[in-house]
């Protein structure tokens, strides 16, 4: 045995180690996965996440999952609703104009209506809005671009925003 065999039989010995090390990690993870199962989650990830609730598992049927509405998120995407002399008119056709987030769409508009104000939205219509320019003496600028949602409403629903306009 020369000076470079006894280095290779200590590498051999590491690699051993190496491979020994995922084989447990995965029967872990298989572990927690079946620990999960009976508690009735259907997965680790609807474990961990806050939102996602266990619904008791019977025997023989699948885990469902329900999901809390998030009034939060609703508040982040319905800026603020449009007071304006065209808005007003469309409230007589169950229409109402928002200012929305730049990056939602129309079912993200849809759920937060139903999860602030508890309608159920028929339509939703989308304009992309540009900043007017604006002066003030020599100096010019303009406003940012916006976007404004047009929701229509079922007959017979209301927004109590709107009533004393």
């Amino acid at each position: 045995m020369g000076l470079l065999d006894r280095f290779k039989k200590n590498t051999d010995k590491k690699e051993d180690k190496k491979v020994k090390q995922p084989k447990q990690a995965k029967q872990q993870k298989e572990e927690k996965k079946d620990n999960a199962k009976k508690e009735g989650y259907s997965s680790l990830k609807s474990k961990t996440d806050p939102g996602l609730q266990p619904v008791p598992a019977k025997e023989g049927a699948k885990v469902k999952r329900t999901k809390k509405q998030d009034t939060k998120d609703a508040y982040k995407v319905l800026i603020r609703p449009l007071i304006t002399e065209k808005a007003t008119e469309l409230v007589s056709q169950n229409k109402y104009a928002f200012e929305v987030s730049k990056n939602t769409n129309k079912v993200e508009i849809k759920k937060a209506m139903k999860a602030l104000y508890g309608v159920d939205a028929l339509d939703v219509n989308i304009v992309n809005m540009r900043g007017k320019k604006v002066r003030s003496g020599r100096i010019t600028g303009k406003k940012k671009n916006w976007k404004k949602a047009i929701i229509t409403l079922k007959p017979g629903d209301k927004i109590e925003i709107y009533e004393g306009v």
